[in-house]
């Protein structure tokens, strides 16, 4: 099909109709395709949260989107939201290109961006611009209803929340928003002069920095940690928002010392921190108090701001916030009260349910079921190799086993599989 002009009702449902007969892998041909009479494009760039096999796809001029990453698309994420698209200079393969971002999140999917590679003298018109979000919407309708037949059904559910790729994109997100949001804070303040707040705002771009490569080693990390020092880490994360804003945190710590797994730990400190941001967003909000209380069974953690109380659960669900909990057992409750503020409740379960005797882990050896706790864990080859004691070659073929053994195709969907059949984060290791 030729170049179609969106204006016209004929071509419009032609459009449609070329979408909705697309196979999967000819999505982004069919939009390319159908955009060229909008906007002069090199390219285009997808990151998905629906595909187990790739967070990107792309079409276009190969040497343009080969080196594009995904951690490079979720920091336009940070400036696109959902029906809102966003145009500028990006960094996309390490070097500055000008792009048009649309996003989309149909019922059933976890959301996608698309980036469009605009050729160097593009400036789009903002009716292109319009058109273009309206296409994509309908392209990523075609991607949902096509996403279930390419992956297991038994991972159709959580997998992408709980996947190591989709951890840290919703990670590096929070954290860019984060700091985004208290240099914003910085350079408005009054109390403060010019000089005075450029070198707070340096001194926070260092930390962040600082804090982005220290998080970028999960093996460094413990396998478990008590639930004081990871709210102390949530305190340190979200302190500096209230420094320079009109907005004040309150903290109510836990009362124990309990561990905790490590999954847990980055869900929790994931789920406020994106909660924090989200009520942030709102507008009309003076004050958020956040507080951790530790059960036999489960970790509470309630979030409550004095806001318009209009906070929709689905905003949460945009930050994939309840998927992440979903991926874990947990559930997520939002409360808003008009005029009266919002409360989200969010448990995380400490202890996994009895796991059924004829289900797919019965299969695995006992250093596999090791080898699985430690892929639950989100840790790498080297940092399994050095907890089990054994070599990274065996690591390796213990991994492919237990791929082939669980019928799944990557660490992510193993690990994923494993903790929704109950499995436990507390093991002795076999020797």
């Amino acid at each position: 099909m030729g170049n179609v002009d969106l204006g016209e009702p004929q071509r419009t449902l032609a459009v449609a109709k070329d979408l909705m007969r697309a196979p999967l892998k000819e999505i982004l041909s069919t939009v390319s395709g159908n955009m060229t009479a909008l906007v002069r494009h090199k390219g285009l760039v997808m990151l998905t949260g629906d595909c187990p096999k790739s967070a990107t796809w792309n079409h276009g001029d190969h040497e343009l989107t080969q080196d594009i990453t995904a951690t490079e698309l979720a920091l336009i994420a940070t400036h696109t939201d959902v029906g809102q698209p966003w145009w500028g200079e990006a960094r996309l393969g390490g070097v500055a290109r000008r792009v048009l971002a649309v996003a989309s999140a149909p019922p059933g999917s976890a959301g996608a961006l698309l980036a469009v590679l605009l050729d160097e003298d593009t400036r789009p018109e903002p009716r292109a611009i319009s058109l273009i979000q309206q296409l994509w919407d309908l392209a990523t309708i075609r991607i949902v209803e096509l996403m279930p037949a390419a992956m297991p059904v038994n991972m159709a559910g959580p997998w992408i929340a709980n996947s190591e790729r989709a951890r840290v994109v919703a990670d590096l997100t929070d954290a860019h928003a984060t700091t985004l949001t208290t240099l914003l804070g910085v350079l408005r303040t009054r109390s403060l002069d010019d000089a005075a707040a450029r070198r707070t705002a340096t001194d926070l771009a260092v930390s962040a920095l600082v804090e982005l490569r220290a998080n970028g080693d999960d093996d460094q990390l413990p396998p478990e940690e008590t639930v004081k020092d990871a709210f102390s880490r949530l305190c340190d994360m979200l302190g500096l928002l209230s420094h320079y804003s009109v907005v004040t945190l309150e903290f109510s710590p836990p009362d124990t010392q309990r561990l905790i797994p490590a999954d847990i730990v980055r869900a929790a400190l994931t789920t406020a921190r994106g909660t924090v941001l989200t009520m942030l967003e709102q507008g009309g909000v003076t004050r958020i108090r956040v507080s951790w209380h530790v059960e036999d069974s489960e970790l509470r953690m309630t979030i409550r701001d004095d806001g318009p109380g209009t906070l929709a659960a689905e905003a949460l669900a945009l930050h994939r916030l309840t998927d992440r909990v979903a991926a874990l057992n947990g559930a997520l409750h939002v409360d808003a009260v008009p005029d009266w503020g919002t409360i989200v409740t969010a448990r995380l379960p400490l202890t996994a349910p009895d796991r059924p005797r004829n289900d797919p882990l019965s299969t695995l050896n006992p250093r596999e079921l090791d080898v699985v706790e430690q892929l639950v864990h989100g840790h790498r080859n080297r940092a399994i190799a050095a907890r089990l004691q054994i070599s990274e070659h065996t690591v390796k073929f213990h991994v492919a086993k237990i791929l082939k053994k669980l019928e799944v195709d990557s660490r992510g969907e193993a690990a994923a599989l494993a903790r929704s059949l109950g499995f436990p984060t507390e093991r002795s290791l076999v020797n």
